[in-house]
């Protein structure tokens, strides 16, 4: 399924607006507790607004303001049931959780005056309606509800068109988003430069007469749990489409012939849908290639050109991942749009990484300290993530807060996980808060 963005904003203001509506109905004043969130969150909406997601979809179709809130209203239930159920309750002869025009007007405040220049925003040729955002029945009925079509819930909240099935890939449950993403701001800015061959696609071609066949393809290089493939998530969602991993197991055969007829079968699945394909750990497909000692070496060459051929000309986003950039062959690097690598972050990142991953509303002991763990150990962003997760079920089984003892034996955990013996030194700071039982 295609990650939806963080729209909350949207949804807190329209609930706010709601609840003022119930007390204009009332004959109540809104409380000003109210009329103060609903200040703070209008300025988060607006940023919000400013958005890729949203300023694309303006600039293509031309919406004001008030199209997008009709079209925020339109998709609440869906991302919120509760707003759904407070729709029903402000307009209970309709029996629809989805806004009529009359609601409409009460919740975004639309007086006499302007009352002609916002039906006409939903009228047949109205962007909304002429574009596929919105649907209405009965369009001469304030009291019909107003709802958003299968392309406004996909292009907002991920809600697939239709069901893709890529032989040899599984769909990667996206869960990144830009903020989660602790990386570089060079390597950030990188990565971000990789949206650009696709958003800015269709104008370089059509416009500036760019030749532009297939991709683009990207490398994501650095070791395991920097972020490579939650950056493939985090572009992902920001595109509103799907992100699929490719099983190199599935793909490569043993017999003449199957690796290509399996490849193709891919390609053409996903050729020019919505999707990224992610190769991961693509060393070991990608690799350099070999001398000619025998027919099955020869035949191993000629699978890997016909991979390239088809990176190369797939219409849409590959991405591949490698752990070790320098097994791949130069003659493949070549041919990739972007090569970013992602190191192993610093002292200040996974600060920043530790504070991410502690779970929020966890009891934690007062003297852990993110700066401290950081400077104690380098690891990873995923080593982090495990570590910070063992330490909470340690802390959890124990009824107690989390502390530097639950995160020290959880830090020496994944170590150990890599097979090599771990020491009290080991931990730098944390090794005097190691239980004696893992001491070395």
């Amino acid at each position: 399924m295609t990650a939806a963005l963080n729209f909350d904003a949207e949804w807190q203001r329209i609930d706010l607006l709601a609840a003022c509506v119930e007390a204009c109905r009332r004959g109540a004043e809104t409380a000003p507790d109210t009329e103060k969130h609903l200040e703070t969150v209008n300025r988060e909406v607006a940023a919000i607004r400013q958005g890729r997601r949203w300023s694309e979809l303006v600039e293509r179709h031309g919406l004001l303001p008030i199209d997008q809130d009709i079209l925020s209203c339109s998709l609440a239930p869906e991302a919120e049931p509760q707003i759904g159920w407070m729709f029903q309750a402000l307009q209970p002869g309709v029996g629809s959780p989805y806004p009529t025009l009359a609601l409409l007007r009460e919740l975004l405040f639309i007086g006499s005056s302007e009352a002609e220049r916002f039906f006409a925003r939903l009228d047949a040729g109205a962007p909304l309606v002429q574009e596929g955002l919105i649907e209405r029945s009965g369009v001469s009925d304030s009291y019909h509800p107003i709802r958003p079509t299968s392309v406004a819930k996909q292009y907002f909240l991920g809600r697939s068109l239709v069901s893709y099935s890529l032989p040899g890939a599984m769909e990667v449950d996206i869960r990144a988003v830009w903020n989660d993403l602790v990386l570089p701001n060079h390597c950030l800015r990188a990565v971000r430069e990789l949206l650009l061959w696709i958003t800015h696609r269709q104008k370089v071609i059509d416009q500036w007469g760019a030749r532009i066949h297939g991709g683009p393809v990207a490398l994501f290089a650095g070791p395991s749990g920097t972020g490579k493939t939650f950056a493939a998530e985090a572009i992902a969602a920001d595109l509103g489409w799907r992100l699929f991993r490719v099983d190199l197991g599935l793909l490569v055969s043993k017999y003449i012939g199957e690796t290509e007829k399996n490849l193709s079968a891919l390609f053409d699945a996903a050729h020019g849908k919505p999707l990224i394909l992610l190769f991961d750990e693509a060393d070991s497909l990608f690799g350099k290639r070999g001398d000619v000692r025998d027919a099955r070496d020869r035949y191993a060459n000629m699978e890997v050109s016909h991979l390239l051929t088809r990176v190369e000309r797939h219409l849409g986003p590959c991405i591949l991942t490698s752990n070790l950039r320098q097994h791949l062959d130069p003659a493949f690097a070549r041919r990739f749009q972007a090569v970013i690598e992602f190191p192993v972050p610093d002292a200040r990142q996974r600060a920043r990484l530790w504070q991410l991953y502690l779970p929020p509303r966890a009891p934690i002991a007062k003297d852990v300290d993110a700066q401290l763990l950081a400077d104690a150990v380098t690891l990873t962003g995923g080593q982090i993530k495990n570590a910070a997760l063992q330490a909470a079920f340690l802390a959890a089984d124990e009824l107690m807060p989390i502390t530097l003892s639950h995160l020290a034996s959880a830090i020496w955990r994944e170590f150990a996980k890599e097979g090599r013996e771990v020491f009290r030194s080991s931990l730098g700071a944390l090794g005097q808060h190691l239980p004696e039982e893992l001491r070395q």
